[in-house]
C-alpha cells in the first residue's frame, strides 16, 4: 500500500508523489511533441504512422486520449486523493500508469508494428486508471463519489470501439469510438466547469459578489448534452440525416442554456486574474461551439470550425488553466498570484483559438495557413508552460509538507 512521503525524503522522490506531478509534464509535452508531430505530418507532408493508420483520425485520437486523457488523469488521481484522504497513487505504481500512457502514445509511430499493441497498452491505462481512482470510493462506500469516475471509465470502450474500427473489426468504431472520447471529455468539462467556475469567481472576486445559478437549468443542460451528442456521433459515423437536423437544433438549445448560465457568473474583476479569465473564456468557447454546431447545418459553416471551438478553445484552455491552478495549489504555491508566464502562456493559447477558429471560418481558402499558425501559437503557449511549471512539478512543495493530501 503507498504511505505519504516522509519529510526527509530527497527531492527527486516529489514527482512520482502525486498523479498531478507526472502527467501534467507528460500532458504539457505532449502538447508540444504531437503539435510538432502534426504540423510535420501536415503541413509539410512527412509520412509518420504505420499506413493502415489514417493521419487525420490520428491527430484526433491523441488529442483526445493522449493530451487529454493525460490532463484528466493528473486531475483524477489528485482530487480522489485529496477527497478520501486514501493515498492513490505514488512511487512504482504511478510510474507504471504513466509507462502504459508513454507506450499507447509511442507505439503508432514505430514502422510495422501491429495496431494492437498501443490499443492493448491504452486499454490497460484506462483500466489502471479507473481501478485507482474508484477503489478509495469503494473502500469508504461513498457511493454518489464514484460519479466523477464513473464517467471517466466510459473512456475505456470509447477507446476499444477506435481500435476495433482500425483493426477493420467494426470500421464505424473510428468515428464513433473518437467523438465517444471527445464528447465525454467535454460532457467532464461542462459538469466541472458548472461547479468550479462560480465557485472560483466568487473565492477571487470576495467583494460580497454571489454568482446566480439554477439547478433544473443545469439538470436540463446535462440531459439535452447526453442526446445531442448521442445524435451527433450517429449522424457523423452513419451519415444520418435525421440525426444530424436533430443534434443541431439540441446545439441551439444548448448554446441558450450555457449562454444563460454564464451570464449569471459574470463579474468584470474576473479579467485581472489569469486563472480565472482562461476557465471563463474555456467556457465560453464551449457555448460559442454549440452555436457553430447549429451553423453548420444552417448555413454550411465547416464542421472542423466547431470542432476546434469545443477542443482548441474550449478543452485546451481549460486543461491548462486547470494544470496551472492544481499545481500551484498542490506544490504549496499561491492560485491567486501565478508566476508571470502563466499569463503569457494562456494568452497565447487565446489567440491561437481564434485564430484557428474564426479565420477559418470567414477565410477558408487560406485554411492551411491559419492551421500552420494556430499550430506554431499553440506550441509556443506549451513551451511557455513547461518553461515555468516543469521544475514546481518536478520539485517538493515549496512549504516542505510532503505529508499533506495536497502534496
Amino acid at each position: 500500500m503507498d504511505t505519504p512521503l516522509p519529510n526527509h525524503l530527497p527531492p527527486r522522490t516529489a514527482f512520482l508523489s502525486r498523479g498531478f506531478r507526472p502527467f501534467f509534464l507528460c500532458a504539457i509535452l505532449a502538447a508540444i511533441i504531437l503539435g510538432l508531430l502534426w504540423m510535420l505530418a501536415y503541413s509539410f507532408n512527412q509520412p509518420l504512422l504505420h499506413p493502415d493508420y489514417p493521419l487525420s483520425l490520428w491527430h484526433g485520437h491523441e488529442m483526445v486520449f493522449g493530451y487529454s486523457v493525460a490532463v484528466l488523469a493528473g486531475f483524477l488521481l489528485t482530487a480522489v486523493n485529496s477527497r478520501t484522504g486514501v493515498p492513490v497513487a505514488s512511487g512504482s505504481m504511478l510510474l507504471t500508469l504513466v509507462l502504459l500512457w508513454l507506450l499507447a502514445r509511442f507505439l503508432p509511430l514505430i514502422p510495422g508494428l501491429p495496431l494492437w499493441l498501443p490499443a492493448l497498452a491504452e486499454s490497460l491505462f484506462l483500466l489502471g486508471l479507473l481501478v485507482l481512482t474508484a477503489r478509495p470510493f469503494l473502500v469508504q462506500r461513498t457511493w454518489r463519489q464514484l460519479a466523477l469516475p464513473g464517467q471517466a471509465a466510459l473512456l475505456l470502450p470509447a477507446s476499444l470501439l477506435f481500435h476495433l474500427g482500425l483493426l477493420q473489426v467494426w470500421e464505424p468504431g473510428l468515428p464513433f469510438g473518437l467523438y465517444l472520447g471527445f464528447y465525454l471529455l467535454l460532457g467532464l468539462l461542462l459538469t466541472l466547469g458548472g461547479n468550479v467556475v462560480p465557485h472560483f469567481i466568487e473565492n477571487t472576486v470576495r467583494n460580497g459578489f454571489q454568482t446566480r445559478s439554477n439547478r433544473w437549468l443545469d439538470l436540463l443542460g446535462a440531459g439535452v448534452f447526453v442526446v445531442f451528442a448521442m445524435a451527433d456521433m450517429v449522424a457523423v459515423t452513419f451519415s444520418h440525416p435525421f440525426a444530424a437536423y436533430l443534434s443541431a437544433i439540441l446545439a441551439l438549445v444548448l448554446f441558450a442554456i450555457h449562454a444563460t448560465r454564464m451570464q449569471g457568473w459574470y463579474h468584470h474583476s474576473l479579467w485581472q486574474h489569469p486563472l480565472l479569465w482562461a476557465l471563463y473564456l474555456a467556457y465560453a468557447w464551449i457555448v460559442f461551439g454549440f452555436l457553430l454546431k447549429f451553423l453548420t447545418l444552417a448555413v454550411g459553416v465547416s464542421p472542423w470550425v466547431a470542432l476546434h471551438a469545443f477542443g482548441y478553445g474550449g478543452i485546451g484552455l481549460a486543461s491548462m488553466g486547470m494544470m496551472a491552478r492544481v499545481t500551484l495549489n498542490h506544490t504549496g504555491r499561491h492560485a491567486f498570484a501565478p508566476p508571470a508566464g502563466t499569463g503569457t502562456a494562456l494568452a497565447l493559447l487565446a489567440a491561437g483559438a481564434v485564430i484557428r477558429v474564426l479565420p477559418a471560418w470567414w477565410l477558408p481558402q487560406y485554411y492551411a495557413v491559419w492551421m500552420l499558425a494556430a499550430l506554431l501559437v499553440w506550441v509556443a503557449a506549451f513551451m511557455v508552460l513547461l518553461w515555468v511549471y516543469a521544475l514546481p512539478l518536478l520539485l517538493p512543495r515549496i512549504d516542505g509538507n510532503h505529508n499533506s493530501n495536497h502534496a
